[in-house]
Order: structure tokens, then C-alpha cells, then sequence
């Protein structure tokens, strides 16, 4: 009996305060709090997104694509990369090459990563409409807030990749069927398929599938008859192929063989383990670790909060008094003992759970036992379950703030503190107190050229800088200031993030990726061997003796205006030959073999493919036999 009334404690006590939570704590209506996170999210993405250059090999890859398209013409499977065609489909490619026309018909680094940072902006606005209106304005924003500045996120939302479409595509697609749920399961949810249809196109079949999964587990644990869930489903999801199908087919007319194979590889194949290559191939508790580094800085919260519990612990023990007057809506049936079998039990407590609550829950268990089965894993894979997450978080830290964690405290005082060290240790490399002989090894060089660029910061990046300590300075005035707990901790916490975020993108990092980038190395190569003088030949011993997904000079490539042809491949007379200085040791006397003559022109300035690129001028004496 003890124990049954510490239970009924325990649940009376979260009811309470999450009932405390929703009702008290509202502090902007819908709409108010809708502008609020536009502008938010607009100011703290978008100005950020060319500042740094390309620096590795995913971004440029995409974005040539786009590139050839303009170029060329052709919008169905264009060539690229010396003669390769897409390993995606082309609905990321076609966005890219749509906002690099309205923002000056150029595809540059901020044109291409647009898209994604539109779709991530996108999806926490529609995140936040679809929990303000089932849980509230203050849950809704927070869990917004959490998912703009969760790390995998952040970092996908200013990239030029397939990832962040997918993602905010997919989510938006599950949101839309939550709404068809809600109306009954009547008519066509014509929205969703649609945007089931643009995720087919942005990365294959995975785009349809997840969503009609997803959302047809959680109408089986509501009570929908499986044939009929089933049918549902199958029906809508074909109904979004009915696009994709036609692209693959006239991209089947274009490429043929090679494109059905590639097709196979990269969908079948990797869901299926049998690729004839590998490709990001990790261990089974690879999810687990990427999910949790992907939740930075959020995670460090739910570490010290751990400690709250047993603050409710010895409450419960005293038998602490609680206002009861609680919330119907969250005294769910789903906490209540129920009886017959322990399966039967859980069952039925599933089942009569909050609705989106177990909508939310569903969603991410799905998502995330879907992309444990293969092989292949990737943290990017794993982004449409980030913004389900950041609401059981958000109603989390509100719980917490409910029981008066110090976890809260200490946290936002970590994050403060964070940002006023960073500004400490960019004040010593700005005055030249950090030696350069600190560095040593292979990276030493990068790492020294890295420390000189920040040291060169100046301009719009000072003010960058000087966010995160005003923000730190204002967290410990509002710290004085509020001595009670209330839902402006959190917000303020998430002010403090946003500053760090700013200062990161708007400062810190674009010196540091710009000084790995091989822009400079493309202007030297552009400035030897111009457009106007000869096409320029790439070989890469690893992109010809690969199975799949070959090497490339990407950046390069990019930077020079996809002008880079494949050596081997077209076995030219005359031309520029770029290949890496190990190899041209070995390969070079071979090609003068074949009748190739060999001037040496240029040594790259900085390591492409980890090694110096060596540029030679070639003419062709003889035919090869």
C-alpha cells in the first residue's frame, strides 16, 4: 500500500506541475510568438551562410550539380565531375539551382545552401504551429527554440546537402497526416503526398516510406482496423511515387544501364546491405552515440538535471503536500494500473495515451529502429526524429523549472561562462599571446594558419564576438534580478544558446574553415591554366580502382567552374593533367609510355586529398596501341 501511494504521489506531483506549467507560464499568444521565432530564426541562420567557403567534399559535390544544370541545360541528369551523373535525385539540386537564379544567377556558397537553411526554418515554424496549437505557445516555442540550436540541425541547416530537405520534408509530411488523423481519416491528404513526393525526388524512396511507417504504427496503437491502416497508406504513399516515376523514367531514357544500376545501388542496396562498396558503414550503437552528440548543448542539461530526481525522491518520501487541482487533459488514462496481462496492460496504457504524445513518441522509435537495421549509418539520417525530441524536451525543462532544479541554474551559469572564456581565449590570439610553437605534428601548419586567421578578424566579426559575454553578463543580472523559477529561465537559456551559435557562425568558424578551404588553390591553378588555354584532366588512383561513390577533386572542381574531365576516360592529347604527387611518381612514366609528354606547371599551396596536387601541361606524341 506504501508503495502504491508513493506512485500516486509521484503522478500527482508531475500532473501538477505540468498543469502549473501550461497554465500559468503562457507568456505570448500564437501569433506573437509565430513572428518571434521567424525573425529568430531568419537572423540567427541566413546572414551566416556564405561566409565560409567550401571545405569538404559533400557541399561542393551537390552544388556542382546545380551548377551543370544552369550550364547545361539539362534538368533531368545532368553530367558533372568529368562525366558522372548524380547520385541523388534532383529536387535539392533543382531548389539550389532556383535560388542561385534569384539571388544573382550564380551558384555560390550562399545560394546553396539556401535550401536547406529555407527547410529548416520551414519545419520549426511548422513544428511550433502543430504542438502551439494541441499543447501550448510556451512548450512550442521552446521545443522550436531547442531545435533550431540542436547541433545536428544547426549544422545541416547551413549545408549544401540532401539531408535537411529530406528531413524538413519528411517531418512536415508526418505533421500533415497527424491533421488527416485528427479530420477522421477522411478525403486525400493531398499535402502530405505532395511533400512525400518532393522527398522521394530529394533522396529515393526513403522519403515516402518513413512517413507512411510512421503514421501507420501509431493509427494500429490508436485502434485502426490494420487492413484499413494498411490500405490507407499503401494507397497515399503510391499515390506520391506517381512524380518520382516520371523523372525516373526520362533520367532511365538518359542514363540507361548505368543509371538503373546506380539506383539500385544506392537505395536498394543500402537498405539491404548487399552495396558493392562500403559506404558509412558503423557499428550498431553508432545511433546511439550520433543522437547523443547531436543534441549539444542541449544534452548537458538532461546529465545535471539527473540530479533533480532525487530532490523528488525525498519528497516523496516526506510525503510533501502538493496542489492537486490538476489538469484533466493530463491525468491521462494511460497511468492508471490497470489489470490482466502485463502485454495486455502496456498495450492498453499505449493506446490510451495523449494522442501526440504518443504520436511524437511513435515517430521517433520508428525513425530510429528504421535506420539501426542497415548497415550504412549516418547522424544526418537520423534528423526528422530531432524535432519530436525537442518537444518531449521542452516539456521536460519545464518540468524541471517546475520543481525548482538547480540543473537550470547551472546550466544557463555553464553556458555563460562558455561564452566569456571563448571571448578570453580570441582576446589572446587577437594580442599574439598564443605562441604558434604550440603546434606540432602533420596538421601543424593548418592549425597555425587557422590561429592567423582568426587573429585577422575584424569588422562585422567583432560584433559577433561580443555576444556571447553581453549575453553572459545580462544571464547573471537576470540571474540576481529573478529569484524565482519561472519559464523565463528557459528562454533566457535559449538566448545565451543563440548568442554562441551567432559568434561561432558569424566569427569563429568561417576563419577556420576558410583556412582548410581550396579556393585559393583553384584561383592559382585558373591563374596557370586558364579556361581559354586547355581543359584541365584529373587522376586519382582511388576514383579509378573504386567500386562506387569515387573520389574527385570536388573543391576544385567547383571553384574552377566544373571544368575538371576525367583522364582515363577520355584519353585526350593535349590538355592539363592534376593528380596527386604520390601518384604522378608512379603513373606519369606509364602515361609517357603511351606517348605522353609532361611540362610540370604548379605544386598546390595547401593539401588536396591530404597530399600537394601537381599540375602539368601534356601533349600527346603518340597513339597508344
Amino acid at each position: 500500500m506504501r508503495k502504491l501511494n508513493k506512485k500516486l504521489t509521484a503522478r500527482k506531483l508531475c500532473a501538477a506541475l505540468l498543469s502549473q506549467s501550461y497554465g500559468n507560464m503562457k507568456i505570448l499568444n500564437t501569433r506573437n510568438a509565430f513572428w518571434l521565432l521567424l525573425i529568430v530564426a531568419c537572423v540567427t541562420i541566413l546572414p551566416f551562410l556564405g561566409l565560409a567557403d567550401f571545405h569538404t567534399k559533400g557541399e561542393p559535390r551537390e552544388a556542382v550539380v546545380a551548377y551543370s544544370m544552369l550550364e547545361s541545360g539539362d534538368w533531368v541528369l545532368p553530367r558533372n565531375n568529368g562525366g558522372e551523373i548524380p547520385y541523388k535525385p534532383p529536387f535539392f539540386h533543382w531548389t539550389v539551382a532556383a535560388c542561385s537564379v534569384l539571388t544573382g544567377g550564380t551558384v555560390s556558397e550562399f545560394s546553396s545552401r539556401l535550401p536547406s537553411a529555407l527547410a529548416l526554418i520551414a519545419m520549426t515554424l511548422m513544428g511550433y504551429l502543430f504542438y502551439a496549437r494541441r499543447k501550448g505557445v510556451t512548450v512550442a516555442l521552446l521545443a522550436s527554440f531547442v531545435s533550431l540550436t540542436a547541433f545536428e540541425l544547426h549544422r545541416a541547416g547551413a549545408n549544401c546537402r540532401v539531408d535537411m530537405v529530406l528531413t524538413a520534408l519528411t517531418v512536415c509530411a508526418l505533421y500533415l497526416f497527424y491533421r488527416y488523423y485528427e479530420r477522421g481519416l477522411k478525403g486525400v491528404p493531398w499535402l502530405a503526398i505532395l511533400l512525400m513526393s518532393c522527398a522521394t525526388l530529394t533522396k529515393g524512396p526513403v522519403g515516402s516510406l518513413i512517413p507512411c511507417l510512421a503514421f501507420g504504427v501509431f493509427l494500429l496503437f490508436r485502434g485502426v482496423n490494420f487492413f484499413k491502416a494498411f490500405l490507407l497508406l499503401s494507397a497515399w504513399g503510391l499515390a506520391s511515387f506517381i512524380l518520382p516515376l516520371c523523372w525516373y523514367y526520362a533520367a532511365w531514357l538518359d542514363g540507361g544501364r548505368e543509371f538503373l544500376d546506380l539506383v539500385m545501388e544506392e537505395n536498394f542496396g543500402r537498405m539491404t546491405n548487399t552495396m558493392s562498396y562500403d559506404s558509412c558503414v558503423n557499428p550498431w550503437h553508432y545511433n546511439f552515440v550520433t543522437l547523443i552528440a547531436g543534441y549539444v548543448p542541449w544534452i548537458l542539461l538532461v546529465i545535471l538535471s539527473r540530479f533533480s530526481f532525487r530532490k523528488i525522491r525525498r519528497g516523496m518520501e516526506k510525503g510533501d503536500s502538493l496542489d492537486t487541482n490538476l489538469d484533466t487533459s493530463l491525468t491521462t488514462p494511460s497511468l492508471r494500473s490497470g489489470t490482466g496481462r502485463p502485454w495486455s496492460r502496456l498495450i492498453g496504457r499505449i493506446r490510451q495515451a495523449d494522442p501526440v504524445d504518443l504520436f511524437s513518441a511513435i515517430c521517433v522509435v520508428v525513425i530510429f529502429l528504421f535506420y539501426c537495421f542497415p548497415q550504412s549509418k549516418r547522424s544526418v539520417y537520423l534528423m526528422p526524429i530531432y524535432p519530436f525530441i525537442a518537444y518531449f524536451l521542452a516539456r521536460y525543462m519545464v518540468w524541471l523549472v517546475g520543481i525548482r532544479s538547480k540543473a537550470v541554474k547551472v546550466y544557463g551559469s555553464i553556458l555563460a561562462v562558455a561564452g566569456i572564456l571563448l571571448t578570453a581565449a580570441f582576446t589572446m590570439v587577437k594580442c599574439g599571446a598564443i605562441p604558434t610553437t604550440i603546434f606540432h605534428g602533420r596538421h601543424a601548419a593548418q592549425n597555425i594558419a587557422m590561429m592567423e586567421e582568426i587573429a585577422r578578424l575584424d569588422g562585422f566579426g567583432w560584433i559577433m564576438v561580443a555576444l556571447p559575454p553581453l549575453m553572459a553578463i545580462g544571464w547573471f543580472i537576470f540571474m540576481r534580478r529573478n529569484k524565482e523559477y519561472s519559464v523565463s529561465y528557459l528562454f533566457a537559456i535559449c538566448a545565451l544558446t543563440f548568442g554562441l551559435y551567432m559568434a561561432l557562425d558569424g566569427a569563429y568558424q568561417p576563419r577556420v574553415l576558410n583556412a582548410k578551404s581550396q579556393r585559393p588553390v583553384a584561383l592559382e591553378i585558373d591563374a596557370v591554366a586558364p579556361a581559354s588555354s586547355g581543359t584541365i584532366y584529373e587522376f586519382i588512383e582511388a576514383a579509378e580502382l573504386a567500386a562506387g561513390d569515387p573520389v574527385h577533386f570536388f573543391e576544385l572542381n567547383f571553384y574552377l567552374g566544373d571544368r575538371i574531365e576525367n583522364f582515363m576516360k577520355n584519353k585526350p592529347n593535349e590538355g592539363y593533367l592534376l593528380i596527386p604527387e604520390a601518384e604522378a611518381a608512379v603513373y606519369l612514366p606509364r602515361f609517357e609510355e603511351e606517348g605522353y609528354r609532361f611540362t610540370h606547371l604548379y605544386d598546390s599551396s595547401r593539401p588536396v586529398l591530404r597530399q600537394t596536387a601537381r599540375l602539368y601541361r601534356f601533349t600527346r606524341t603518340t597513339s597508344s596501341n
